[in-house]
């Protein structure tokens, strides 16, 4: 016997509808790769997001079709998560960390029909473009006053692409195992192999990664990602923003020890995500400079393993509890985390330690 509740499917276009009714003014504070720092609401994202898909439209895209990205964490790159998803087709985050060859590889691999391109990785695609196929355009995420110049053919800035467009734009309808988004590995054996996430699959990871034994995400939230959104979709935290109002701190081109903290200083995030090199940097710089993590609670780390040293050093100097994640790019990409719980609360140091050292429990079998 089969229930009878209303059923709906789950879409990407509906976060991004949601957080424009419920978390309107739920800021998105981006460090631009321009320079400066650039504040936003959810609802300012909605309209963009709906201007985006207007113009993918006229572009001649349509469902099914994969648009690449070489971007860092920034708004428009936010925006492009909904805007080319919401729209049925698929948004292609590239790793511009692998080497030419594999980027290559990815890109004529996956079909893309555009790229959208921050200026850092313009030279990158200059330096490729004679070996890519099918590619109609690239776009280069920045205004007109940043414009590089550049012998790449069919050149569209992105502020002037989405300019004239309307705000409003009626989203499809289509089934939630429709694919949303491809990313590759980068730690396999020969070339890269693609994961294609769908619409479903991916809100079921954003409400696993929110939940009380991770992120524990809500509308007072406040999370700095420096996990790239160019690989494995941030471990799905633009969509967890989206879908519970948090604040979300897109750190730019800049992951350095500084830079990171100046943002957490301006900023108060309680949750911050990232790999271990990126928290080694952090910690070095706020013993130099004999700064604490006020507002931070909690750090996941994934990746890779983070040393007990840096789960003491974070715990002991800065009350910030260190939970480790484990996954891989076919799971969306987390699996499992250490989460804190009461028993680990009523252990004596030495052994919560022995457990954080650990990768933690599954989300589901």
């Amino acid at each position: 016997m089969l229930g009878n509740m209303q059923d709906g499917q789950l879409l990407i276009s509906g976060l991004i509808e949601h957080a424009e009714i419920y978390h309107t003014d739920t800021e998105i504070v981006s460090r631009t790769v321009e320079g400066p720092i650039h504040r936003y609401t959810l609802k300012d994202a909605a309209n963009r997001s709906r201007k985006l898909a207007n113009a993918l439209g006229k572009l001649g895209l349509q469902q099914g079709d994969v648009v690449g990205t070489l971007a860092w964490n920034t708004f428009r790159h936010f925006e492009l998560y909904f805007g080319v998803s919401g729209i049925g087709c698929v948004v292609n985050t590239v790793n511009p960390r692998l080497f030419p060859e594999q980027l290559t590889y990815i890109i004529n691999h996956a079909a893309n029909k555009y790229l959208f391109v921050d200026l850092t990785f313009v030279p990158l695609v200059e330096s490729i473009s004679d070996s890519l196929e099918g590619i109609k355009g690239i776009i280069v995420l920045t205004d007109k006053e940043n414009m590089p110049e550049t012998e790449l053919k069919n050149v569209i800035c992105y502020e002037e692409l989405i300019a004239d467009e309307p705000t409003e734009y009626d989203w499809p309808v289509f089934d939630e195992n429709t694919a949303s988004s491809l990313c590759y590995t980068s730690g396999t054996t020969g070339n890269p192999k693609g994961v294609l996430y769908s619409h479903r699959s991916t809100l079921l990871h954003t409400w696993i990664v929110s939940s009380g034994n991770v992120g524990k995400v809500s509308s007072s939230s406040v999370i700095l990602p420096v996990v790239p959104m160019f690989h494995v979709n941030a471990w799905g935290i633009p969509y967890a923003s989206a879908m519970f109002g948090a604040k979300l701190v897109l750190p730019g081109p800049m992951m350095d020890g500084a830079s990171i903290f100046e943002l957490i200083d301006q900023e108060k995030p309680d949750l911050l995500m990232g790999v271990p090199t990126v928290w080694l940097g952090l910690l070095q710089y706020l013993n130099e400079t004999n700064q604490t993590l006020d507002s931070v609670t909690t750090a996941l780390v994934g990746g890779s393993a983070a040393p007990r040293a840096m789960i003491q050093e974070f715990e002991e100097k800065h009350d910030v509890f260190l939970m480790h994640g484990w996954g891989m790019t076919e799971m969306s990409p987390l699996g499992t985390a250490t989460s804190r719980t009461a028993e680990m609360d009523n252990m004596d140091i030495e052994s919560r330690y022995d457990l954080q050292e650990k990768q933690g429990k599954a989300f589901l079998e």
